[in-house]
């Protein structure tokens, strides 16, 4: 209960101290002046302006409300390091027994969890600010972060910290570790398929003065480089940029002895792959109402480069215009299949047969640029049963399928193979769930006697129409049936010609994601997805392997035809790797080089500078093999809250006000008997 006088003047302020004013000169000139009864009447003068200030005695009853310290508790991944898990938990139980000891004072405990896809590195103090958010800033008595100094959200000042309380910082580890990291120094986001990228890094060893260390470079797992480097210097390394998509470049330094972690030896770059122009060259044997459905096609897509050539001329074709006055560009035949074959990425022929246009030496070129890597489409008419068919040109050697000579003509739907339910190319087109498909009729296709490639769409009575083959290092497809543009017309509802033309030319240009044989690893927020892709009807188990090396075993289901997947939880951020014996997937989760594991050392100089400047201390916890854990003890007024073996906290006088008692001293009764009785003192003492 506390007591205390107020004011509420029964007339404005100013009254008020324009009478005081005038009284105390008043009663000063007759306390001066000696003059008979001049205490009495400085007191009366006195108790009138009193009664115009009107005082009043008030009593309030309070009840304390206690001081709140936090311990934030660091239980990121780097904690778990050594023995620092155990000292952790140890200095916890310690510290908040001794907290709850202290008379008036509230304990809040929080961990600070293991960094996330969102947030990289220890976030401490977000910790804190969440812990204490709903406590007024006069109730705080200090903090206590148990952690091994690595945070990576430290305020720039005490000021940001939100309250004025002493900040003191448990360190966990030891002063002799010793470590070995990779610092990159040069991380190109994207680099031109074919071309190379530079990447920087060094070495750095930490309470360690090796002097070289042995570094290997991967990409996508594959062993590109392997050499010893001096610590501490800058080394640049050019990597190869073979496909579109993320290129994962991995570099690892060997061990050090009695290191304390080896998960950041290894540093990750992902180099995304870009395509500078894909050059597509599509020849059209001849004007027909489907040509115009392949330039569309190619030409909507800005990444392709079309060069696009329709013989309207062929040299039998003498109608004795002169050569001068004809309008037709002349196909540049050396240039494009000699000089710059090999600049190209798909050669698409469309209804093509030969008319003596390509000399058969060309066709020999086709077929060396196949194997080497090129890519070959042949979208096939009556002209390919012919007997002037492309098949019959050293092109034969690489064609996935011989014409029989024949050529359906009538109706049909095509449908997909049991292999093209699984092939990429083919696997779930728009329509294909339904028997017959939802596609629009087709009115033509082209026998064959045999194939070599894979069968993923059929026509009439089981027969061949899409057919897909590898050939050295290269790809070849034949279409055959030239009515595909009956599904870009609409006819009948139309089909879904743009999905499969495109899947085609991609998978035609050996674009990764649409590989029969794969297996990939998809983060979807915080899940990994093994993923196999697969013509085969059983898949392998896949070992799945975390960031700091713990493996797992998974069987896959099956999802849809040649799609088999599983799904795990993320528990890590980093590199993680997945193998069925004969695949290898790399994907990472985060940030490519987590803060988090960038400096595994344990230090005080992180937090050291926040806690001096609040009055507290950083200080570890290890002296050898003994843990100690410091006294803290209750400080009600001081500008430092640490000593050698003691940390303090800051205990806040707070209270809430539960109520209120009011007595006006003038009011009523004893304002009249005071006022009245201190004139007849008055008056009384002028009578004498």
């Amino acid at each position: 209960m506390n007591l205390g006088i107020s004011f509420a003047p029964l007339v404005p302020d100013t009254v008020v101290w324009t009478a005081l004013a005038v009284a105390v000169p008043i009663a000063g000139l007759l306390l001066l002046a000696r003059s008979r009864g001049a205490a009495v009447r400085a007191g009366a003068l006195g108790l009138m302006v009193l009664a115009l200030a009107n005082p009043s005695l008030t009593r309030e009853d309070r009840d304390p409300i206690p001081s709140v310290a936090a311990v934030i508790v660091d239980k990121s991944p780097s904690q778990d390091f050594g023995d620092r898990g155990a000292q952790t938990e140890a200095a916890r139980a310690t510290l908040v027994e001794r907290l709850k000891r202290i008379p008036g004072l509230e304990v809040r405990v929080a961990e600070a969890a293991q960094a996330d896809g969102e947030h990289d590195g220890t976030r401490l103090f977000s910790a804190l600010t969440s812990t204490l958010a709903d406590v007024p800033p006069d109730r705080v008595a200090g903090a206590v972060l148990i952690t091994d100094g690595r945070v990576h959200d430290v305020p720039a000042d005490a000021a940001a910290l939100g309250f004025a309380a002493p900040l003191h910082a448990l360190i966990t580890g030891r002063r002799d570790e010793i470590d070995r990291r990779v610092v990159l120094t040069q991380t190109p986001r994207f680099g031109i398929v074919g071309q190379s990228q530079t990447v920087g890094f060094r070495i750095e060893d930490q309470g360690s003065r090796t002097g070289a260390a042995q570094v290997t470079v991967r990409r996508d797992g594959e062993e590109l480089d392997k050499r010893t480097v001096t610590v501490g210097a800058d080394i640049k390394f050019n990597v190869p940029i073979p496909h579109a998509g993320a290129n994962i470049v991995e570099i690892e330094a060997s061990a050090l002895e009695g290191e304390l972690t080896l998960i950041n030896n290894r540093a990750v770059i992902s180099i995304d792959g870009v395509r500078d122009k894909l050059r597509v060259l599509l020849v059209s044997g001849e004007p027909h109402a489907g040509e115009r459905t392949w330039r569309n096609l190619l030409k909507s897509d800005a990444s392709v480069d079309l060069v696009h050539f329709t013989i309207l001329r062929p040299p039998e074709k003498q109608d004795g215009t002169p050569i001068n006055e004809l309008s037709l560009i002349a196909f540049p035949t050396r240039e494009l299949f000699q000089q710059k074959i090999s600049e190209f990425q798909l050669i698409i022929f469309d209804r093509y047969a030969r008319q003596g246009v390509l000399p058969l030496i060309y066709f020999d070129n086709i077929a060396k640029y196949v194997r080497d890597g090129g890519a070959v489409l042949i979208a096939a008419g009556p002209d390919y049963a012919s007997p002037t068919s492309i098949w019959r040109t050293p092109l034969d050697v690489i064609l996935p399928a011989e014409p029989s000579g024949e050529v359906t003509e009538r109706s049909f739907q095509a449908r997909l193979t049991d292999p093209g339910k699984r092939h990429p190319v083919t696997r779930g087109l728009e329509g294909s769930q339904t028997d017959p498909p939802h596609w629009s009729h087709w009115f033509r296709l082209v026998d064959i006697k045999r194939t070599t490639g894979t069968n993923v769409m059929q026509g009439p009575d089981g027969k061949p129409l899409l057919v897909l083959a590898r050939e050295g290092e290269g790809r070849v497809a034949l279409l055959l049936s030239d009515h595909i543009w009956l599904w870009a017309r609409g006819f009948e509802g139309g089909g879904p010609h743009l999905d499969l033309l495109r899947r085609l030319s991609h998978w035609l240009m050996k674009q990764p994601d649409l590989e029969e044989e794969a297996l990939r690893l998809i983060v979807q927020g915080r899940d990994i997805a093994v993923q196999r892709q697969t013509m085969a009807n059983t898949v392998n188990d896949v070992t799945l392997t975390s960031p700091t090396g713990l493996t797992r075993t998974l069987n896959l289901a099956a999802v849809e035809p040649g799609l088999w997947r599983s799904t795990v939880t993320a528990n890590e951020l980093g590199l993680w790797r997945a193998t069925d014996g004969k695949l290898t997937a790399l994907a990472n989760v985060g940030p490519a080089n987590p803060r988090e594991f960038a400096e595994v050392t344990s230090t005080t100089e992180v937090l050291r500078a926040l806690t001096n400047a609040t009055g507290g201390n950083a200080r570890r916890l290890a002296d050898g093999d003994k843990l100690i854990v410091p006294r803290v003890v209750p400080v009600r007024t001081a500008s430092t809250f640490k000593g050698e073996d003691w940390i303090g906290l800051k205990m806040r006088d707070v209270s809430v006000v539960r109520g209120i008692g009011v007595l006006p001293i003038f009011a009523g009764l004893i304002g009249l008997l005071l006022l009245i009785g201190s004139l007849a003192a008055t008056w009384a003492r002028e009578g004498r």
